[in-house]
Formats: C-alpha cells, structure tokens, sequence
C-alpha cells in the first residue's frame, strides 16, 4: 500500500561493516540517509537504538519479494515463494517488498550511509506472494495469503508485517487466528485510499491485527489514508525514501500506509527484543499505550489516528501495569464495522471491503423475523408492567423491607460488588483495549510531534 513517486539509482563510495554505533551518529552527506526523516523525528540514535536494536527478532515481509541491495545486505534468510513470477523470493520485480524491509531492517552500509531501518539487528524473512496493481492481492490468489501467514508462523516469525489489500476470506481468517494463536504480532496497511470514504481494508480490518494509518513529518494525517473504528495507530507514510529492486543501489520516495505500517512492525521488533518474555498481546498493549497524542489535540481513540502515533522510545519505557496485564491480545474482540460489527467468520462469497452487498443481504432476510420480534416484546412489555404494579400495590408504597439501597453494601442491583480489572482493562484483552499507563501526551512545543 505505497505510493511511489520517484525511482533512481544512487551510485555509492564502497560498502562495509555498519559503523554507526550506539551513540549519536555522525553528521551525514549520504542523500538516501538524509531524506530519512522518520529516524531523525525519532531521534533513534539517542533514544531508542542504546536500548534495542531489534537483535534476534525475525519481521516476516509477505510482499512482493526483497531483492538484493547493498542495504540488505546479511539481513534476509531464506524464505519462500508463492507468487506466479520466476525466480525465488530474493527476486523482486516490483520493489515493494525490498523497500518494507529495508524500512524494518535496513542496515545502511559504508559510514552512515543508505537507507537504516527502524530494527536493523532484525532478520527478515520474505514471502512472496502475486500482488497486483495498488498492491492488492491479484483476484484467485488469496488462498496464497493464507500459506504465507502461516508459513512465516511456523519459520520463526515473532512479528508479520502485510502493507497489501486482500478480500476477508476465511483461509485468511484462519491464517490469522492461527498466527494470534502462535504469539505473533501482525501488522497490516489500513489502504491508501482515504479521500474517497473507503473502509480500513483487509488483513487489517481482521480482529487481532494492528491497523496502520499513515501521517506526515507534522504529525498530520495522510489526506488518503483510510479510516475506520479497526485503525489501531498511525506512523510516517509521507515522502518516506527506501531501498528498491531496479538495481543493489536504488532508492525511492513514495508515500503509502504501506511504509507506515513498516515502521509499526519495526517498533513491535524493537519491543519483542527488550522484552522477549511479553505476549504480542501485552507487546500490543504496550504500542498502544505509549502512542502519542495527534497534534490537533483530538481524542483517542478515533477513526483516523487510532490511538495515536506509535513511539518506539515511549513503547520501550518500563510499564509494569501493562507487563503485569492480559496476555491476551486487545484487539481480538474489535468488532469489524465492514460487516456490520459482527466479529462471526463470513460466509462463501463474502463480498470484497467497501461492497454494500452483504448489509443488503442482511436487510432483505430481517424483514418477516423483525416483524415477530416486535410482536413477542409488545407482549412482554405488558406483562412486566402488569408485574410491577402488582408488586407495588402489595408494598404499600414501600413498607417491605430491600427497598432502595437496602441490604445491598453498595453492590448494583444487590448483586456481589464490581471487581475493578487490573489497570481498568477487562482481563481477557477486551476492546477498545484499557487507558494510556503514561501521562497524556501533548504535541510538544517544538513542533515535533514525534517526541514527548
């Protein structure tokens, strides 16, 4: 889900070990790093790479593939293809794929130079599958989403980053309660087509899948960026430069939900890595709670921005309330608003996000059994109100005893009294899931609404 704009080739000095180093890293000439605005908002550098640079954690890509580039050098393993085009999943001829793990796990190369991913100490593990044009999944090959899901599951994957559209088919369903099952954090694109009312789009509108909106270096959202109760964050996706597969030394500039959603994968691998004992619920949990507020001061959560901008520093913070929490993942019970709120599989056929196909389906079958459930509450009113004032007429106006607030010790309508959940959340997961941990976060004054 990336809008490309510009693609060339930047001939580079030499390449070699990564020599940025925990500290702050040196000025750069490099143009690629320069136009990496993300990592200077963030300031990685100082705040966020002395604590994790994502080591050990493996980001599934299923993309188009990632082709070799000097960017990604040492940062791929083996991976499977299960696209229509020739060659294996180091073959790109798209460049989608290359750029997202170049955003996730890009190691730059020579001093400070080319493009540096948000986890660079993370693997990347490429699947690929036949995506067609806007990044959609190719009509008929759905069934491939499924394999890869679960094949990045079963290869080790601790987070599974998915910037394309595709239908809610209930293989893809399955795939993706599968992955929840096995503990792994999915991110998907909410879809790049926002000025026109579309829905957040599938996988990201599955429950249990981390929706990703995009925003600019102002912190405002993507005029095209689609919108929806399912959107759980947001992160750059405006003129956000990456690798690309024209050439091992080519870059890009484009827009899309798909390069924000790569930065919200490499957030979860930076959490998985510094703390490898929390669920992908609580590593959830954890992003949502930390997310800083949107800069024109609206409530979260909401249709555009989710919870907030996603904060690798505020996401890696001690937060023992969230650790201490549900292991279960907050997302799982968030009803899906394409159809009509219900979180039920669909049935065969289902109609693609966005069609009104099913709501008419819904209506026409409704029409005979609203008309019999009308009639059986019409009735039922009439014998509560034939109860109630019998019962009042045998009291007298209140001489019997369990009148109001009587006997109760507090308790609502005299039952035990109410258990308050751990940290306010509802303890198994529950949504919209429970109240920032952290001070509420204000766009700070100097206009970076990026930091604290």
């Amino acid at each position: 889900m990336t809008t490309s704009r510009t693609t060339r080739g930047l001939a580079v000095l030499a390449t070699g070990a990564l020599l940025w180093g925990l500290s702050a890293a040196p000025a750069s000439a490099d143009s690629e790093r320069d136009a990496q605005w993300p990592i200077k908002k963030y300031d990685l550098a100082n705040k966020v790479w002395p604590i994790t640079q994502g080591d050990g954690v493996i980001v599934a890509v299923i993309d188009t593939g990632v082709s070799k580039h000097q960017d990604l050098e040492g940062q791929v393993l083996p991976g499977l293809n299960k696209s229509s085009d020739p060659g294996d999943e180091r073959s790109d001829s798209d460049g989608h794929g290359t750029s997202m793990a170049s955003l996730i796990a890009g190691k730059g190369h020579g001093d400070g130079a080319g493009i540096i991913g948000i986890a660079p100490k993370a693997k990347i593990l490429p699947v690929k599958i036949t995506l067609g044009r806007g990044t959609d999944v190719k009509a008929g090959n759905d069934g491939d989403v499924a394999e890869a899901v679960r094949f990045a599951v079963d290869h080790g994957a601790k987070v599974i980053n998915m910037s394309f559209g595709a239908d809610s088919s209930q293989g893809t369903r399955d795939a993706i309660n599968y992955a929840i099952s096995r503990d792994v954090v999915l991110v998907a694109g909410s879809g790049n087509l926002g000025n026109h009312d579309d829905p957040v789009g599938y996988p990201a509108a599955f429950p249990g899948v981390v929706a990703v909106g995009a925003v600019d270096q102002d912190g405002k959202l993507w005029d095209k960026s689609n919108k929806g109760p399912e959107l759980t964050l947001t992160a750059p996706g405006v003129d956000i430069e990456s690798a690309t597969n024209t050439s091992p030394t080519a870059y890009k500039h484009a827009d899309g939900t798909s390069d924000a959603t790569a930065f919200v994968s490499g957030i979860a691998a930076l959490v998985r890595a510094k703390y490898p004992n929390l669920s992908a619920g609580q590593v959830i949990n954890r992003m949502i709670k930390s997310a800083v507020a949107p800069p024109d001061k609206s409530t979260v959560p909401n249709n555009s921005y989710g919870y907030g901008i996603a904060s690798p520093q505020r996401a890696l913070e001690p937060n023992t309330a969230v650790d201490n929490g549900p292991k279960d993942n907050p997302l799982l019970s968030r009803p899906e608003s394409q159809r009509g709120g219900s979180s039920a599989a669909p049935s065969a056929g289902a109609s693609k996000p966005g069609s009104n196909d099913s709501a008419a389906k819904d209506e026409k079958s409704g029409g005979s059994s609203m008309l019999l459930v009308g009639g059986a509450v019409a009735v039922l009113l009439v014998v509560v109100v034939i109860v109630l004032l019998v019962r009042r007429s045998r009291k007298g106006g209140g001489g019997g005893q369990g009148g109001p607030g009587g006997g109760g010790g507090g308790a609502p309508y005299g039952g035990q009294p109410q258990q308050q959940a751990p940290y306010g959340a509802p303890t198994q997961g529950g949504y919209p899931p429970p109240p920032q941990q952290y001070p509420p976060q204000q766009p700070p004054a100097g206009g970076n609404p990026y930091q604290r």
